[in-house]
């Protein structure tokens, strides 16, 4: 097997921007559905990618979108099953979050996810030029060490790869109770050319845009008394 970009054994600077890849031993039946599912749905970049990024899915999809570090799932199947026309991708490096989802995929026969075990910063290097609507990165891990900050998936190269991939007008929507991370965030897309913020008034980001469908993470940050900002900015 090739190395890539992301071996963790790399220097720190050359590190995709996630942690651990496995955590507490799967179920059987969570085992099976990695095994036996997920190759059924995993995109192979190793390959060429489709000239138009909607021919992933069977049928072909009217639009994609791509959420990155889905975690537990939920936003990801609930929007999936709220638009069916759309075709879903969901990058995950955590083996439990991929067990998650496949089997909420199962449960719910959803049929316009595919799912991606890697660094997201490959997976974008991959996809067609404007070839997506939309982009979600929802309760990233904000790796709040300062040392630990290169790593954090929003910098400038990353910010610079989401703009490639998305259509004018698309959008990257990002959801963070970690103040210092959305202080982060802004301060990075406001020195893009190709994105601009939407908001216009303070419940523009203190409120969940419609629909919005809250995350184990965000009722966690809720309980421990975190509020969370939810930025939405627009490829222009």
């Amino acid at each position: 097997m090739s190395e890539r970009k992301s071996d963790p054994d790399r220097d720190d600077s050359e590190r995709a921007f996630f942690g651990r890849r496995k955590g507490h031993k799967l179920r059987q039946h969570q085992a099976e559905l990695i095994d036996h599912l997920l190759p059924h749905l995993a995109l192979d970049i190793d390959g060429e990618a489709p000239a138009n990024a909607g021919e992933i899915f069977d049928p072909a999809a009217n639009e994609v979108r791509l959420e990155i570090g889905f975690g537990g799932g939920e936003h990801l199947a609930a929007e999936a099953q709220a638009f069916p026309g759309t075709g879903f991708i969901g990058c995950e490096p955590y083996v439990n979050g991929m067990a998650k989802i496949l089997a909420q995929i199962e449960a719910a026969n959803i049929a316009n996810i595919r799912l991606f075990a890697g660094d997201a910063a490959e997976l974008l290097a991959w996809l067609p030029q404007a070839s997506l609507s939309r982009i979600d990165l929802i309760h990233p891990d904000p790796w709040p060490k300062r040392r630990h900050w290169k790593r954090r998936f929003v910098q400038d190269r990353t910010i610079a790869a989401m703009a490639r991939v998305l259509k004018a007008g698309g959008e990257f929507r990002f959801v963070c109770d970690i103040d210092d991370y959305c202080a982060w965030t802004l301060s990075h897309l406001s020195r893009s050319p190709d994105f601009r913020w939407l908001a216009e008034r303070a419940d523009d980001f203190r409120l969940p845009w419609n629909g919005y469908t809250m995350t184990r993470y965000g009722r966690k940050a809720t309980r421990e008394g975190r509020k969370a900002a939810y930025l939405r900015f627009r490829r222009i």
